[in-house]
């Protein structure tokens, strides 16, 4: 029906801004993140840390929105009003059904982009890479294949790495098992287990609910205590030193080490995570009748050792959604090491870096000067290019590779979630208000360090991933108001 299909650009192209920005917006919304091929994904995830008052920003917990599904007699469906977001062909007749979205040309989008990447607010060495979801394709890049300190962008790569080596559904457990003179607590290394009251999937509380349990099923009310922290090898200490924005690194943690009430960004941290969790689940126990002898001391489980109690922390797509909506470095840092187990490594630094590194390059990730020195991002020597990080979202899109898909739906919302809820201004008319809603992107910053990577979709209903990188400005407000002019004329670019 090509009158149709005429009608339907004709209406796109004359509706009002205002109008068009709606419908991206929910398209974009209601698709969650995107999927090629089929269409797109986008879903808000949840949290991130605090380098910067950006970084602090707390995240905003959008409903999901979901449908029924009702009886009734079968219509035929009417034309689209937009393209499908996978910029090819439409749902049955190939390219030649629904007309598909256009893809921006090479020529739109530099003369679109090179002006801002010049401008004023970015520091002397910027990097830039936009590519097409759709096929693959690099559509811009300046600079692209250099590799620059990525700051919190570095958290694509760990997360699509843990994703890689151990699947979405992963989980992992804390554990109470028998021990020579009592009980041992067994740190798995889940940054999300809590002490407090609630209703979290790994709770301390519920440990200690099944371990008395079970020690009274056995006639055991005195007991010894010890905890095992040996999963994680090599120093605890990141390279930054004491900092309020990651504890020590632990196998047995609670609550990232905080010593408030925080759940996420900047906070004082425990000295010694493991040896608090383990005097904290010894409390716990005495108010169940279970009476510790002494107070808990390190030790090391045996391998045939009977479990006699666990918890397991959220599905690893959540904790990947925590990580990049919030920046949460603890759990970042907690899937490197994880990706390290799955790989056969040590659960150190070292041990990390080399396995997410490995599985990078196993997806085929243009990995040229790349150096992965932690999970987090806090390590200046953390080096990936722009063409990295660009591809990696694609990457993430790609059918073929449905379990990297929470890279995309942990992406903070700009105007709304996460790191980006606090920017992109929400007065109507602002230059950047055009990417509310329908530019997703992980931020990254460090003192001097400034960087973007995330996915918008664009005028016409394609969908793009960008990464766009900068070192050495002096004002890291404008850089970072920059950086969002750049993901801003992405999403508002029809660029042909």
């Amino acid at each position: 029906m090509p009158e149709a299909r005429t009608w339907q650009f004709r209406w796109w192209r004359n509706a009002p801004r205002e109008q068009r920005r709606t419908v991206r917006f929910v398209a974009a919304s209601a698709v969650t993140g995107l999927v090629v091929a089929t269409g797109a994904v986008a879903a808000a995830g949840p949290w991130d840390s605090g380098q910067r008052k950006a970084e602090r920003a707390r995240a905003a917990a959008g409903p999901a929105t979901g449908g029924e599904r009702h009886a009734g007699p079968r219509r035929p469906l009417a034309a689209p009003v937009l393209a499908p977001l996978d910029g090819q062909s439409g749902a049955r007749g190939g390219k030649s059904g629904h007309a598909a979205a256009p893809a921006p040309t090479r020529d739109g989008l530099t003369d679109t982009l090179k002006p801002l990447l010049e401008g004023d607010g970015l520091g002397p060495d910027r990097s830039a890479s936009v590519v097409d979801v759709a096929t693959g394709e690099q559509l811009y890049g300046a600079d692209q294949d250099t590799a620059y300190t990525p700051a919190s962008t570095v958290k694509l790569a760990t997360a699509a790495a843990a994703l890689s080596a151990l699947g979405p559904d992963h989980r992992i457990d804390t554990t109470v098992v028998t021990g020579q003179d009592g009980i041992v607590l067994v740190g798995g290394g889940d940054p999300t287990l809590t002490a407090r009251q609630g209703t979290a999937d790994a709770s301390l509380r519920t440990l200690a609910d099944a371990t008395a349990r079970a020690l009274k099923a056995r006639g055991t009310a005195r007991t010894k205590l010890m905890y095992d922290t040996s999963r994680y090898s090599g120093p605890a200490q990141h390279v930054i030193g004491p900092n309020e924005n990651i504890a020590p690194l632990s196998a047995l943690m609670i609550d990232e080490g905080r010593q408030d009430d925080s759940d996420r960004g900047p906070a004082e941290r425990s000295a010694d995570p493991a040896a608090d969790a383990a005097g904290e689940f010894a409390s716990l126990l005495r108010e169940r009748g279970v009476e510790i002898d002494g107070d808990p001391s390190g030790g090391s489980a045996s391998a045939k050792a009977e479990r006699i109690a666990v918890v397991s922390s959220p599905p690893l797509s959540a904790l990947v959604e925590r990580a990049l909506t919030n920046s949460d470095n603890d759990i970042a840092e907690a899937l490197a090491r994880q990706t390290a187990l799955a790989s056969g490594q040590p659960a150190s630094f070292e041990g990390a870096a080399k396995a997410v590194t490995d599985r990078l390059s196993k997806l085929g990730l243009p990995m040229s000067g790349a150096r992965i020195a932690d999970g987090s991002g806090l390590d200046r020597a953390d080096q990936v290019s722009a063409a990295l990080l660009s591809r990696l979202l694609a990457r993430a899109a790609d059918p073929g590779h449905p379990e990297l898909r929470p890279v995309l739906t942990g992406l903070p919302v700009a105007g709304f979630s996460g790191t980006l809820r606090s920017r992109y201004a929400d007065e109507a008319g602002s230059a950047l208000s055009a990417g509310r809603g329908v530019v997703r992107a992980k931020t990254g910053t460090l003192t001097g360090v400034n960087s973007l990577a995330g996915t918008a979709v664009d005028a016409d209903g394609r969908v793009l991933a960008f990464a766009f990188m900068t070192t050495g400005s002096a004002d890291p407000e404008g850089a970072q108001r920059a950086l969002d002019r750049l993901a801003t004329a992405v999403a508002g670019c029809g660029c042909r």
